[in-house]
């Protein structure tokens, strides 16, 4: 069976509209959908064989095979709902050749290289070379293998997995293309590429006022240097062992870490954390982030867990959490026999009570319809690990346009829909929704607010209450997290209503708040408020970013060995 074989969803005038909107990813009215699938669409049951080919496809190691079929992985009834549901979103009948075997991974201009003559030598030819070397000289690249191999290369430039990781042609800002473009002298082109790097606001939000600090046993103010502090119960790390990623996504917010810069969080000392959790007993979660929190090795998570479980001091810290994205990236990494000792880990955490909680960040149903995500996420479940997605809305990643560059409501909602019912066939938390934060290339992934409402809505609508995420989609400001909750009709003026779901005073989520509806404003942080001169907090975060100013003058700091 060929990929263009796999059983479609019915309705369609003929098979070329059917293959016209699977390329396109286009979705009919969801209870329409419902109808046809139910009725109409058979069954597919998987078999055996189906699986085994699935294997074999991947081209597993003997262990790895073995550890899926013992451990009953790759149920074959779950594929065969997935695959009745969403075969326009399945890689589980892909019967087309790998083409990235050679490698784990693909780094650097050295690794794109690499990728461009593999596509050429396989008839796919890569256009716009240097648009491309551009934004990797700004910020970085690496794929793996796993990823490559998802994209479908028949339709490359329309696939959400692409552009997740390849740079694109109009990410970089214009001005700065043409003359980048424009010389041919190296000297001249560094002197771009660091200009353009001093602008991309690697520290959105304020989040140099997050790092927290401590007094020490000689009074003296020790800063956690790897840390944010923001909102009360979550402490992030940002660990030595966790600056890399196995995948860059092209909207990264992160860039300042995984570039490298020197003003980047960095945690060196497990006990400096430790120290600090002590002194703040409100802190219920650690939040373990990056660059990528799969990176840990499981001696360092140790360091950071086994205080937690053996000091009493520390029994407030009641959840550790994951941010990472090797679910995406690199899934076949958790079906290793490596991995057994981390999984080991996991057990001893839920037999103490320790909630440990594995953040992924799925933005399409792709991501999840394959042989080695579904393996490994059954696999980290088996061991009590409990799983969320938290995904942001992404122009051509999953925000789609139409044919006139507008914002496709309708295929953007259905692919968050879609999204949402397979997180939740595979007993995944669906726990929130953000939007493309004032850095990197915001200009190219953002969406108008506006769109964003009508997005939402439909979503809500659409979806049974088990599905929906946890929380409105939001958008991170120094402030805090500000949800838009939808629109609101107020003396006949259209408005925004907004609501904080975090904020650096906690006393903000008490109530709803409106903003001047506005057409075209894609950042919620900069809209006016609708009947006076400034939101109500205004004045108190001022108060609060001064206070934190003001705090360290005069005082005296220690050394921290870095």
């Amino acid at each position: 069976m060929t990929r263009t074989q796999i059983i479609q969803p019915h309705g369609a005038r003929d098979g070329r509209e059917v293959e016209a909107n699977r390329l396109r990813g286009r979705r009919g009215n969801v209870n329409t959908r419902h109808e046809d699938q139910t009725k109409n669409t058979p069954r597919v049951a998987m078999t055996d064989a189906d699986v085994s080919n699935m294997l074999d496809r991947y081209q597993y190691p003997a262990e790895v095979r073995a550890t899926i079929e013992k451990e009953h992985l790759l149920p074959r009834g779950l594929l065969s709902r997935l695959q009745a549901n969403y075969p326009q979103h399945s890689d589980f009948m892909r019967t087309d050749r790998l083409m990235f075997v050679d490698s784990r991974k693909y780094a650097g201009l050295k690794g794109f290289h690499e990728i461009v003559d593999i596509l050429k030598n396989n008839g796919i030819e890569l256009d716009h070379i240097e648009e491309r070397e551009l934004f990797i000289k700004v910020y970085r690249f690496m794929a793996t293998g796993h990823v490559l191999n998802s994209i479908q290369w028949d339709d490359f430039n329309n696939d959400p997995l692409f552009t997740l990781v390849f740079p694109q042609p109009g990410m970089i800002q214009e001005d700065t293309e043409r003359a980048y473009l424009g010389t041919s002298s190296e000297d001249a082109q560094q002197e771009i590429i660091e200009g353009y790097m001093g602008k991309t606001n690697p520290h959105d939000g304020n989040q140099l006022l997050n790092k927290p600090w401590f007094e020490n046993a000689n009074g003296e103010v020790e800063f956690v240097e790897g840390s944010q502090h923001k909102y009360p119960q979550c402490q992030l790390i940002f660990d030595k062992t966790t600056q890399d990623c196995f995948a860059f996504c092209t909207y990264c917010f992160r860039h300042a870490q995984v570039r490298g810069d020197e003003d980047m969080f960095c945690q060196r000392d497990v006990g400096q954390i430790i120290e600090y959790l002590k002194q703040h007993k409100e802190v219920t979660d650690i939040l373990i982030t990056g660059g990528d929190a799969g990176y840990m090795p499981v001696e360092r998570l140790r360091e950071y867990v086994m205080p937690i479980i053996e000091d009493p001091e520390l029994v407030h810290i009641r959840t550790v959490r994951l941010g990472t994205r090797v679910l995406t990236y690199l899934p076949e990494m958790i079906l290793t026999p490596e991995y057994d000792e981390m999984l080991e880990l996991f057990d001893t955490m839920y037999d103490h009570g320790i909630q440990l909680a594995w953040m992924a960040h799925f933005s399409t149903p792709r991501e999840v319809l394959n042989a080695t995500a579904v393996a490994a996420i059954r696999r980290l479940q088996l061991h009590h690990v409990v799983l969320r997605s938290q995904s942001p809305m992404m122009n051509q990643i999953s925000r789609f346009t139409d044919a006139d560059g507008n914002v496709d409501v309708d295929r953007t909602a259905q692919n968050w829909i879609d999204l949402a019912l397979v997180l939740g066939t595979m007993h995944i938390g669906f726990h929130s929704m953000y939007l493309a934060r004032p850095t990197g290339e915001h200009h190219y992934f953002t969406t108008p607010l506006a769109d964003v409402a009508k997005i939402a809505d439909k979503i809500h609508r659409d979806l049974a209450s088990i599905y929906r995420p946890t929380r409105y989609i939001s958008m991170t400001s120094s402030a805090g997290k500000i949800s838009l909750l939808g629109t609101a009709d107020v003396g006949g003026e259209k408005a925004f209503a907004l609501k904080f779901t975090e904020g650096r005073n906690m006393e903000w989520l008490n109530g709803v708040f409106l903003a001047k509806f506005d057409e075209k404003q894609n950042t919620i942080d900069l809209l006016d408020p609708l009947d006076k001169p400034e939101f109500f907090f205004r004045q108190n975060l001022k108060e609060i970013e001064d206070a934190l100013v003001k705090a360290l003058e005069g005082r005296k700091f220690a050394k921290v060995e870095s």
